[in-house]
């Protein structure tokens, strides 16, 4: 048996049953499982159905990419930086923002992507991302 009564030796129990505490946790578990899923923080809203299509359009993108050798390139053309001025200018003229994919090589130097970035930057383009693999 695991447990006896009256047998007369001075020991004391020396283990704890821990099978009790184990189910009570296991309860426990169950009960703040089940309340937090049915307790959910987003507040109930009714919205309004409408027949409105939402048009993207999608964003013009501008690819400048620089070479190890610190050459300008607008998608495949090469340019130097007054002529990237100048173009970014023009798109800037034209009313549209557009999004200034900057592609550098990694063994290019920091100067030349900076000035690429001042000078999108003073033309007045804020959507300049940087392109990597």
């Amino acid at each position: 048996m695991a447990f006896e009564l009256g047998d007369g030796s001075s020991e004391g129990m020396n283990e704890i049953n821990l099978i009790p505490l184990i189910d009570i946790m296991l309860v426990l578990m169950i009960i703040f499982l089940v309340t937090a899923t049915v307790l959910n923080p987003t507040v109930p809203l009714d919205l309004p159905k409408t027949s409105a299509n939402v048009n993207d359009i999608p964003p013009e993108v501008v690819q400048i990419s620089i070479d190890k050798e610190g050459k300008i390139y607008w998608d495949k053309t090469p340019l130097n930086l007054d002529e990237l001025n100048t173009r970014f200018a023009e798109e800037v003229a034209k009313g549209k923002d557009p999004q200034v994919h900057l592609r550098a090589d990694k063994e290019g130097k920091y100067d030349m992507v900076a000035q690429v970035l001042a000078t999108a930057s003073g033309a007045g383009l804020t959507k300049i991302a940087f392109v990597n693999e």
